[in-house]
């Protein structure tokens, strides 16, 4: 039973960053979209623990759901170093509240680009994501928020490998990613 998810509104007046819309995200210099980017990382890297820092990262995650249904944004924010602090916060941070988002933000990342570099550490998300659904198996609400960005990201695979233009070593799959699945598949 997948849930549909309920579309995220953020509020730009708490947002710690300028609240850019995605076109005026892709029209932005270089320069621009580097401080954009390190402003973003260093918010969701910081390690604040009141509930104020909690629901901020929660607002800035809604924010990036907004942005990231945009190809081109998708595509500039997978490659960055952006996913490595995602991957980051689905492992480390407090409040299941704040990694149901970040997968949702990954899942969103790994359906709306438009291509897939070398560099970008997929098989570390696809290895945690596994990891964290198979930990907490018997919590179905939890699978509900962990599978579809898993199913993402394999898809994303699938679908650059079938391109041929990188090598099959480049995204490795762990075969406990199919596993877990078909478990939950077969158990609901």
């Amino acid at each position: 039973q997948i849930i549909k998810q309920v579309s995220v509104r953020f509020d730009s007046k708490t947002l710690h960053i300028p609240a850019h819309s995605a076109e005026k995200l892709s029209s932005m210099k270089d320069v621009d979209w580097n401080n954009f980017l390190k402003r973003v990382c260093s918010l969701l890297d910081s390690t604040e623990k009141n509930t104020g820092a909690a629901r901020s990262k929660l607002n800035l995650l809604y924010y990036l759901c907004t942005v990231a249904v945009h190809k081109e944004i998708a595509s500039r924010l997978l490659s960055s170093q952006l996913f490595p602090i995602l991957i980051q916060q689905l492992r480390a941070a407090a409040s299941w509240d704040i990694r149901a988002k970040v997968a949702r933000v990954i899942g969103l990342l790994a359906l709306h680009t438009s291509e897939l570099g070398e560099n970008v550490p997929v098989s570390e998300a696809v290895m945690l994501l596994t990891e964290l659904i198979r930990e907490n198996f018997r919590n179905s609400k939890l699978k509900q928020c962990l599978l579809p960005a898993l199913g993402e990201l394999l898809y994303l695979v699938a679908r650059e490998e079938e391109k041929g233009e990188h090598p099959r070593e480049c995204w490795a799959v762990p075969s406990a990613a199919y596993t877990v699945l078909m478990r939950c598949l077969r158990e609901g």
